[in-house]
Formats: C-alpha cells, structure tokens, sequence
C-alpha cells in the first residue's frame, strides 16, 4: 500500500502524517490489518528496538472523586462496588512498589482519585515518593493526581517525582459530552504545567467511548502538540454501574489500527498499552507490541488486568525484551532536548470510529463482560498484588 510505504518513510525521519493519512489508517479493512502492523512495527524498531518497558500502578486513594468522567468507576455517584478508600500509608505504598518493580517494573505511577490535589494532598505525596525511591533504588515514579495549581508540580519534581500524568482522553470538541465538571482546556493546562516544571510530561486517550475517526485524530494530533514524552492509549473498560457500560465498540482489529495510527503520528514518543488491552485486544495482545513500546504490567486502578506473569511470558513468546532498569526509554534527541519517560492511566479510551469490524463480544453475540473483574486484590485489601 502506497498509504504505509509513506507513513513508514515519514515516521523515520520523524514527520507527522497528514490528518488524511491519518484517517485512513483508521479506515483501512481488516484484511489489510497485518500490513498495517507490519509498517507501523517498522517505525517502533527503528526508535525503540525490541524493548518493552513495563509500569506499575498503585491507586493510592479510590473512588470517593466528586467528579463525574462518565467512563470512570471512581466517578461522582458511582454505583459500581469498587474498592473504596482514602490516602494508603507510605509504608503500604512502598510496599506495593516492590511488589512492581520485582515483576519487571521500571517505574511506579501513583494515582488518586479526585479533582486535584491540596497542597496537603501534595506533601502527603511527597512522603509516598521518598518512601518508594527509598525502598526501590532506580525506581522512576509518575504522580497522577489530577488539575494542579500553580507550584504543585514544581513541589512534585523537588520531592522526587520523574513524570506527572494527566490525559485529554477525547477530543475537544466532544470533552464536554464525557465530563461535565471540569474542561478540556483544565486538562491541557495541567499537562503545560508539568511540561514547566520540568516533570516528564505524559498525556493519552480514552478509546471506545462513541466518539468518531475524526475525533481520535483530533485527540492524538492535539497530544503530539502538546510534546509529551508518553502517550497511554487506554480502551474503554465498559464497569457496571457508569455511563459507559454498554459501549462496547471495539475489535481487537481496530484496537491494533488505533495503536498504528498513534505510534505513525507519534513516532518516537513512548507509547503505552494502557487499560483494557486484554478486554478487548484479548489474544491479540502480542501484535500490539509491534506498535507499543511500553504497557502497565498486572492490575490497573479498579480492575484487575491479566497475571503479572502472563504479561512477561506473552512479551518473551512475541519476541520481544523487558527494558531494564539501566536502559533510557526515549531516543538520544529526546533525551537531549530534556525528555524523560512518561506514565498513566485511567480505565477507558479508545474509539469505535466507522470500523466494520465485530466488536468485543461473544460468540452469542453478547457483549464480553466476563473480561471485567472489579480489582479486590493489592492495595487496599489483605491480598497481594498482582505483579
């Protein structure tokens, strides 16, 4: 195809497609779907080699968010009986990252629930930090926690933090159709600050929410914008109980295409398989690591991904390596310029977009639910975690 021998060329010489080219990555069929891999895969080699680098997520407080992300199970109102806590003690935290990093883990990323943290919350956080960086010699750690105001992030670099997450998840032009109590430009304001901060700026989407093509190009060309170090792409976990549960619009085709159309657009940015690859990628995990160079090992924040295990045995059995602790992430002109990696998740995104494909569902027909599992184990309960 005249289409991938082009976006091949331009992700080499670090050039974005157009947004037509873009589109039609969205667009092609699925017979064409290994051609596809196969050319986006070339892209991913040449900046990232065979390395996966694999993160770790500890939800330090859930649920209880007075806001109300319609894809979210820890939205205001929630009736999706997931674990509920506050603040975990540094020490559970701490011990929780081991947990991570013994599984392969590069680095931590700390999440809380809530609309953004007090300068309190900030501090508390500071703590959790120190006492993972103590415990864990190496260990990146990205901070999650939602809108900052002015300092918080520069408190965040100083206390030891390598990364802060925040993502724009949809475009702009339908954010106000998923969120209502916060804005699309709220979200990029926070993303700008911890760009000035000096923190590794991560920044992704939400796919399968009923958005269109053209809105999931919007999203990623607004993130390429925006110069982050990691781009998470998360597909929408359909939870019980939130707005979002009965969209299930994804193949694990057009997953596979989604995750081209970001690595094309993004070349030599980390980009990571974030929530729901094994709901709706499902045996087709191993092809998405010819387009992702990073995925979130075990758990995710409220439900319970795949055994630790089970992800490194399908990264050895795909051929691919775990990136140690010694190697740098980013390509030698994004480190140079002042890059470091990148973190973060919320359990959505994705897009459905004008695929023919079947989405996730039976062989009855039936929407996959069974792939849900509300996450009752690791932090928060008496269980260990999965890493």
């Amino acid at each position: 195809m005249d289409l991938l021998t082009t976006l091949v060329d331009k992700g080499l010489r670090r050039e974005p497609p157009t947004r037509e080219e873009a589109l039609a990555v969205l667009r092609t069929s699925d017979d064409d779907v290994l051609d596809v891999v196969a050319a986006a895969g070339k892209v991913r080699r040449h900046w990232f080699g065979r390395r996966v680098k694999l993160n770790y997520l500890i939800n330090l407080k859930s649920g209880l968010c007075p806001e109300d992300c319609s894809y979210c199970s820890q939205r205001l109102g929630s009736t999706t009986g997931i674990l509920k806590y506050t603040w975990i003690k540094p020490d559970e935290a701490s011990r929780t990252a081991a947990a991570g990093v013994a599984g392969g883990a590069k680095r931590v990323c700390l999440v809380a629930s809530g609309r953004g943290p007090t300068d309190r919350d900030v501090e508390r956080v500071a703590g959790t930090i120190k006492a993972i960086k103590d415990e864990n010699e190496g260990v990146e750690v990205c901070a999650c926690l939602g809108l900052l105001t002015d300092g918080q992030a520069e408190r965040l670099r100083e206390a030891g933090a390598d990364a802060y997450n925040h993502n724009l998840n949809t475009s702009e032009s339908t954010y106000g159709e998923i969120t209502t109590t916060h804005t699309y430009a709220d979200r990029v304001d926070t993303v700008q600050k911890a760009h000035a901060a000096g923190l590794s700026a991560c920044s992704g989407l939400i796919a399968g929410m009923g958005e269109s093509a053209e809105d999931l190009v919007d999203v990623v060309f607004s993130l390429r914008a925006l110069d982050p170090d990691s781009v998470p792409v998360n597909f929408l976990i359909p939870v019980e109980g939130t707005p979002l549960a009965e969209e299930w619009h994804l193949s694990p085709q057009h997953c596979l295409r989604i995750l081209a159309m970001v690595r094309f657009v993004c070349p030599d940015i980390e980009v990571r398989i974030a929530g729901g690859r094994e709901v709706h990628l499902r045996s087709m995990q191993p092809l998405a690591l010819h387009l992702a160079n990073s995925i979130f090992l075990g758990d995710y924040l409220t439900t319970e991904g795949q055994a630790g295990q089970a992800d490194l045995d399908m990264i050895a059995d795909a051929g691919f390596e775990v990136e140690g602790a010694d190697q740098v992430t980013l390509p030698d002109h994004r480190v140079q310029a002042g890059s470091g990696g990148g973190c973060g998740s919320h359990e959505g995104g994705g897009v459905c977009g004008t695929s023919d494909s079947a989405p996730s569902v039976s062989a009855s027909g039936e929407p996959r639910t069974d792939l849900v599992a509300v996450r009752r184990r690791g932090v928060g309960t008496d269980l260990a975690p999965n890493a």
